[in-house]
């Protein structure tokens, strides 16, 4: 299945908003702030009970989801421990980080005509909407404090997040379903 141009455009603008951002913390935040106004979009389609909507918009989540815990946990959480020796802190982060893809999994081989998918979808913008708190108050502020080379982080994640997107885009643009699926197995944890 692959989602129509209408998704498209999320893909998109994501690609372009990560390639613009100067520095790895304010890209990050950038990826908090449209996951919330997704989450957002998605309880209004829910609340109509549209059910094609909510769940192009619940794939765009989990893509986003997927692609933003892998490039914090391939790049940015290893330079963070590294400068602010905070291993609870981060330890904490990974183990969110890990519950939140079990929510994705479980997703994403729902019906979404189920009406468990809403209350997990409910769950996982409450989940994230804590870690995003965590990340923002706790964590970013020491990084910075830290002088670690932000501009650097930014250039290897924005790399790494054009090719786990490009894992999942079809010819066409647009999210290939199975690719997202595959990836977010690939994301999920091994213990």
């Amino acid at each position: 299945m692959t989602l129509p141009r209408q998704a498209d455009a999320t893909v998109k603008s994501t690609t372009r908003r990560t390639a613009q951002k100067k520095d790895v913390i304010e890209q990050l935040v950038d990826d908090h702030k449209n996951v919330k106004k997704l989450f957002k979009q998605y309880s209004k389609l829910a609340e109509k009970e549209d059910i094609e909507g909510k769940t192009l918009v619940a794939n765009q989540i989990c893509l986003e989801l997927t692609v933003h815990a892998r490039v914090e946990e391939e790049i940015f959480y290893p330079a963070a421990r590294a400068a602010i020796h905070d291993d609870d802190l981060l330890n904490e982060a990974v183990v969110e980080h890990s519950t939140a893809k079990s929510l994705i999994g479980q997703i994403q081989s729902m019906n979404p005509s189920d009406p468990m998918y809403d209350a997990k979808m409910t769950v996982l913008s409450e989940y994230i909407d804590h870690h995003v708190e965590e990340e923002e108050t706790e964590m970013f502020p020491k990084v910075k404090k830290a002088k670690v080379d932000l501009e650097e982080l930014e250039a290897e994640v924005s790399k790494r997040r054009g090719q786990l997107m490009a894992e999942v885009v079809n010819a066409e643009g647009g999210i290939d379903i199975k690719k997202l699926k595959a990836a977010v197995q690939q994301a999920m944890p091994k213990h």
